[in-house]
């Protein structure tokens, strides 16, 4: 059994290593589609501003590349079951926010919402293995039987 988990983490953790990896190789088109979909509280403009002046970059473009590193570590950390349940839970908060922020499929009308809905859907699935990953964490297991009691 611990063997399927720990593929399981592997093949599950190549989701987030590629799609942080896509981020950060195309930093301004990322930086393009955050910018449609997020807007900056008044509260947080002043930081950004900062940031922006001390990094000599949009904020977009750090925060791209902030979300790029980040989803590439998590998803090598699960994989390397090196911290697992802490990256589960801040991978869940994240993927929960992506998916209120970038598949908002209730702003949509009905038949053109089916493909954001489906892609919610998917999230939600992956929230859901997150929970199991944060559930089963490092911690070995007692040897259990392969097929029960036959």
């Amino acid at each position: 059994m611990p063997a399927f988990v720990t593929f399981g983490r592997i093949l599950f953790a190549v989701l987030f290593i590629y799609t942080g990896a896509t981020k950060l190789f195309a930093i301004a088109a990322t930086a393009d589609f955050i910018a449609t979909k997020v807007t900056l509280p008044e509260v947080v403009a002043p930081y950004a501003q900062q940031l922006e002046t001390m990094a000599s970059m949009p904020f977009m473009q750090l925060l791209a590349i902030a979300v790029g590193a980040f989803e590439v570590l998590a998803g090598l950390m699960i994989a390397l079951n090196f911290g697992a349940r802490f990256f589960a839970i801040v991978l869940i908060i994240f993927v929960v926010a992506s998916t209120f922020y970038f598949h908002d499929f209730w702003n949509q009308p009905a038949p053109d919402n089916a493909k954001t809905l489906i892609e919610a859907l998917k999230n939600l699935s992956i929230v859901g293995a997150l929970f199991m990953i944060a559930g089963y964490g490092k911690a070995t297991r007692p040897v259990e039987a392969a097929y029960g009691e036959v």
